[in-house]
């Protein structure tokens, strides 16, 4: 014990941990019996309660900031998203209707079986048709490496709807049936009257843009809804392809000779798959 009191470093170590034994234990005792802290305590907490509030200002309006330029990006991300998706159903949509017109027009084609017993179908699509000369020329994707020839008639829908003017290797060049042009090569048709008799006439296209059958002889026994065929007259078509069908009997702007109005068979408005008319036999 001596020995300790004679050691003045473990004295005043002793005292100083005594000493803070009793200044705690006192403001234990101080703080329980106050209702409310020291001032100075309470002046400390709230300066550190205004800085808080001071750095956290700033940093909930940045924070707040950048979430909302975070929730913008990801709403215009997926505006885009679902733009792309309402494209992709229009491009969808338009697909699947031109495919259903194709179709038709395929189920319209394999159809001709009945009356072309006598020649070779070549069917082909359209890749061309210039607004231009739309009611004129179209183009098709098979030429004369496929056995296309120059004047074979051209069906579609059921119908003809030109001939083969120009020939490629591996295109054609087709003009419709409703060319305005003074030069072309027209139809030889014929239709049948109602006492059995063969009428015979040529295609031609009216000052409307409309198909008629005209330099007929006696037109007044065709009745409305006769069938137009082809005459194979001139060499330059088969006999028996079908034209269309008789809608009306005017007489032309000169009065002197019959016009018959025809309502073409075949699509010629919009036709994506053709049928080139081959013969077995060379005309």
């Amino acid at each position: 014990m001596k020995k300790f009191l004679q050691n003045k470093k473990l004295l005043s170590a002793f005292l100083i941990v005594i000493i803070i034994l009793i200044v705690l234990g006192g403001s234990v005792r101080l703080r329980n019996r106050r209702n409310s802290p020291l001032i100075i305590q309470s002046f400390g907490n709230d300066l550190v309660a205004a800085g808080s509030r001071i750095v956290d200002a700033p940093l909930s309006l940045i924070s707040g900031g950048l979430n909302s330029v975070n929730d913008l990006l990801n709403t215009q991300s997926e505006n885009n998203h679902l733009k792309s998706q309402v494209t992709d159903l229009a491009q969808t949509k338009a697909r699947d209707q031109a495919l259903k017109a194709e179709n038709r027009q395929l189920k319209k084609a394999l159809e001709l079986k009945d009356t072309l017993t006598s020649y070779n179908k070549i069917n082909a699509s359209v890749i061309s048709r210039s607004s231009d000369t739309w009611s004129d020329l179209l183009v098709i994707n098979k030429g004369s490496s496929a056995g296309v020839r120059k004047n074979q008639a051209v069906m579609s829908g059921g119908g003809v709807i030109g001939r083969v003017i120009e020939v490629n290797a591996a295109s054609a060049k087709v003009e419709l049936i409703t060319t305005t042009d003074k030069s072309a090569n027209r139809f030889a048709v014929q239709a049948e009257a109602a006492n059995g008799k063969k009428v015979h006439g040529i295609i031609t296209v009216n000052s409307a843009n409309s198909l008629a059958f005209t330099q007929v002889v006696d037109s007044r026994k065709l009745k409305q809804g006769t069938k137009v065929y082809t005459s194979g007259m001139g060499g330059n078509s088969p006999k028996g392809l079908l034209i269309g069908t008789v809608a009306a009997t005017t007489r032309d702007s000169f009065g002197l000779s019959d016009l018959i109005k025809i309502n073409p068979a075949g699509d010629i408005n919009d036709p994506s798959v053709v049928t080139v008319i081959e013969r077995k036999v060379a005309n």
